[in-house]
C-alpha cells in the first residue's frame, strides 16, 4: 500500500504543520511495531520542509541515545544522556531549540553541515524512550511554531505508541 502526504510547500511553516499533522497521524497504526511507525513520521517530517536537512530518532536503552529511524545523512549512532543537544534534552526532558549549533556547550557535529537544531523529548510521565531530532542547514531554522507543533505531534505517538514494549537491545 503506498502512502502519499498532500503537503503545499508555499504555505507558511505553520500552516504546513496543520496540513501535516493530521495525515501523520492518521499514518499511526499502534498494531504494527514502534520503529515502523517512527520511520513513517521522520520521512513525512524530512519531505514536509525543505529547511530539514536531517530528522530522526534516537531511541533510549540505558542512559545512551541509540540511533533510531532517520531521514538524512548517515548520523552518530550512539549519544550519552547528558551530551550533545539531544542528550541534554533527554536529561531535561524538554525541548531544545538550537539557532547555531556552534555556540551550544559540547554540541555534537553528526554533519559538519548543521547549523541549527530543534530536539523534542518523547517522555511519559518519568519515563523517557527517546528523542526527535530535526537539524538544518541554515541559522535558525527552528522557531516556537516548531516547539508547538512537534510536541503536539510527539503527545500523539506517546499516547498511540506502546513505546513501553519497544525494545532497542
Amino acid at each position: 500500500m503506498a502512502e502519499n502526504l498532500t503537503i503545499n510547500k508555499s504555505h507558511s511553516t505553520a500552516e504546513i504543520y496543520e496540513q501535516l499533522l493530521p495525515q501523520l497521524e492518521a499514518l499511526i497504526d499502534p498494531d504494527i511495531p514502534v520503529i515502523s511507525n517512527l520511520s513513517n513520521i521522520a520521512a513525512g517530517l524530512f519531505n514536509a520542509f525543505d529547511k530539514i536537512s536531517w530528522c530522526g530518532f534516537y531511541m533510549k536503552s540505558g542512559e545512551v541515545l541509540y540511533l533510531g529511524p532517520f531521514c538524512g545523512n548517515v548520523a552518530c549512532t550512539t549519544i550519552k544522556i547528558g551530551k550533545g543537544v539531544c542528550g541534554t534534552s533527554a536529561a531535561s526532558r524538554e525541548t531544545i531549540i538550537v539557532e547555531d549549533v556552534d555556540k551550544f556547550p559540547g554540541h555534537i557535529a553528526c554533519d559538519a553541515g548543521s547549523k541549527s537544531e530543534i530536539v523534542v523529548p518523547l517522555f511519559s510521565g518519568s519515563e523517557l524512550f527517546g528523542v526527535l531530532d530535526l537539524d538544518s542547514y541554515e541559522y535558525s531554522s527552528f522557531n516556537e511554531t516548531d516547539k508547538i507543533f512537534l510536541e503536539k505531534l510527539v503527545s500523539v505517538l506517546i499516547n498511540k505508541l506502546d513505546f513501553v514494549q519497544f525494545k532497542l537491545l
